[in-house]
């Protein structure tokens, strides 16, 4: 079984990943911008500063999503190429390259996630529970909106299937993912 949790930052990817993991006994996969970001030793105002920066940042990510992925039969994800592909959209110039890049594989990678063994929940921004994430100097609304929609874009136009998560309560959207994952059969621990 393979559990995405996409969408824009801030918006709790993060907190209903690591509950899926703990409670479906699944290895997490976390946010691998992060981990990029610290390897690369850049910071935010770096990315601002240089084009070709961000574009090495932006293709390094999506490759190292598929890689992570590709260790693991069952996990959950703290993200997908979607979301890297939506951010590389929204900062880059490569966002062609990644798609054609055979790391990446994205004819093979969209193949797999449509496959009945895996779930893809999309979490939309609420404003109400917007957070900082630690890794942005400030929380920004409108940019949040518009990753919001290149993801949305991306899932229909590769008529991906998704559960939609747009409830503000951890209670209501716990509900929800327990649902849909009794409703398929993954056994909780």
């Amino acid at each position: 079984m393979k559990v995405y949790f996409c969408g824009a930052h801030s918006v709790g990817k993060s907190s209903l990943c690591r509950y899926v993991s703990k409670k479906y006994d699944l290895p997490m996969l976390p946010e691998v911008a992060r981990m990029v970001l610290a390897e690369k030793e850049l910071n935010v105002d770096s990315l601002r500063a240089d084009i070709e920066v961000v574009d090495d940042y932006q293709q390094s990510i999506a490759i190292r999503q598929v890689a992570e992925e590709k260790k693991y039969e069952s996990f959950v994800s703290d993200r997908s190429l979607l979301d890297a592909l939506a951010y590389s959209a929204q900062h880059s110039r490569v966002v062609s390259s990644i798609i054609s890049n055979e790391e990446v594989d994205a004819e093979n990678y969209i193949a797999n996630i449509k496959s009945p063994d895996t779930v893809i929940f999309f979490v939309r921004p609420s404003k109400s529970i917007m957070k900082q994430d630690g890794v942005r100097e400030t929380l920004n609304w409108d940019g949040c909106v518009a990753i919001d929609a290149m993801i949305k874009l991306l899932l229909e136009l590769w008529e991906v299937k998704y559960f939609q998560i747009n409830m503000d309560s951890m209670q209501e959207r716990i509900r929800f993912v327990e649902g849909v994952l009794s409703l398929l059969h993954v056994p909780a621990f």
